[in-house]
């Protein structure tokens, strides 16, 4: 069963025990748009009370039910579905959730969302969209626009300014003028969001094709200075990245290595500002330390280019590069990425062959264990791949005379 139709059967048995009963929020946009969506949200006029007994206690779980949501679990393969009390919020003095919820109606749960075309529903039975806040208009004058006073929906919630840009560049829409100046007067406020919230905002709007797009709308906002440690954020030249974010096909790790790469700070200085995982931070500082030989690969020895290329993190290194190679048209630097490209094309033998002597073939040649067994592994491995030794007793006769 897919999400869609396990969420129509939910609407249909809310709405048969007599419950207003409706698809809600972002499932609703991306439809419109015609986007698949990835989940269904519905809400409804039901307490959670009643919507734990229209599906019973084993198909429900109540890990919202303060807030007036119930997820109702879907049949084998098919994705569960939040159910949400339509409901009123009251003050946000964390803001970030309200501190009590009221139950009210559709029309008054549409007021209290974000963004017009996020505050839409539709009946998935009668196929009609209910619209109380314009975002059918919204979105066909592609604008990203707050419900009522942007002023509090950004009190309410200051994670909304990001969400706000990353919606804008997804779909390529324009921020409402009033909705970007609140956004821009309240840019400083989003540090008092938690450094997780916005490293997965900041991860989201990074991974996706517009991402050039949403850093120009960070820039502009002035919330890409703000989410940054200080020791970043005084950088002046950030809009020189804009082109080469635009160029980048890679990975998060592959634009995070972009932005950090003439900046002379490396990812460690984003891991706890942004929530990065150790893999991120890795994979980045590696391209960050590696990418500049890779820049230069046709003026490097295959043995001093060959370890870099059998990294896991080589193809990573690659993408950055290219996009910054495309913004600035440098023919050199486009050479040495095809270099690297036609070695990786190698046989996987070819690339990296296995090693001519191992550390028992040391000990046999009487080498003792100890710092002497690394260098010498690496010193006959360099001659091996730059073709100086090509077969075992070759090697061991190297380090009869030189070990």
């Amino acid at each position: 069963m897919k999400p869609r139709e396990w969420a129509l059967e939910v609407v249909k048995k809310l709405q048969a025990a007599g419950f207003e009963s409706l698809f809600a929020g972002g499932c609703v946009r991306d439809s419109l748009l015609h986007v698949e969506p990835k989940d269904f949200d519905v809400a409804t006029a039901a307490t959670p009370d009643q919507v734990e007994q229209v599906f019973g206690n084993r198909r429900t779980l109540a890990i919202g039910k303060s807030f007036g949501v119930i997820t109702v679990l879907g049949p084998r393969n098919a994705l569960n579905v939040e159910v949400a009390t339509f409901r009123r919020d009251g003050d946000y003095s964390d803001a970030r959730r309200p501190d009590s919820v009221e139950f009210t109606n559709a029309r008054e749960d549409a007021l209290r969302r974000d963004f017009t075309i996020n505050g839409m529903f539709f009946d998935p039975v009668s196929e009609k969209v209910i619209d109380y806040v314009d975002g059918q208009q919204d979105l066909q004058q592609k604008l990203i626009r707050a419900i009522g006073n942007p002023q509090e929906r950004i009190a309410e919630d200051r994670l909304r300014m990001l969400r706000g840009v990353r919606f804008a560049a997804r779909f390529d829409f324009e921020i409402e003028a009033e909705t970007m100046a609140a956004i821009q007067q309240h840019a400083a406020d989003i540090v008092t969001v938690s450094s997780e919230r916005i490293g997965n905002e900041v991860r989201n709007m990074l991974t996706h094709h517009n991402r050039a797009v949403a850093f120009e709308l960070l820039i502009a906002s002035g919330l890409w200075q703000q989410i940054l440690p200080a020791e970043l954020a005084s950088k002046s030249d950030w809009k020189q990245l804009i082109d080469p974010l635009r160029e980048l096909d890679g990975d998060f790790t592959a634009a995070l290595a972009v932005i950090l790469r003439d900046s002379g700070s490396n990812a460690s200085t984003l891991q706890d500002r942004w929530r990065l995982t150790n893999d991120e931070v890795a994979r980045s500082n590696w391209i960050l330390k590696n990418a500049p030989l890779l820049s230069e690969a046709d003026q490097l020895s295959w043995s001093q280019l060959q370890p870099l290329l059998i990294s896991l993190h080589a193809e990573c290194a690659l993408q950055s590069l290219s996009a910054i190679a495309s913004a600035d048209d440098c023919q050199s630097l486009k050479a040495s990425i095809r270099l690297c490209k036609e070695k990786l094309s190698l046989e996987s033998e070819v690339l990296n062959p296995p090693p001519l002597l191992r550390g028992d073939d040391l000990k046999a040649l009487g080498v003792e264990p100890g710092p002497d067994f690394k260098r010498i592994l690496n010193q006959v491995r360099q001659q091996q791949l730059d073709g100086q030794l090509t077969d075992s007793e070759q090697a061991k006769q190297w380090v009869r005379e030189n070990g």
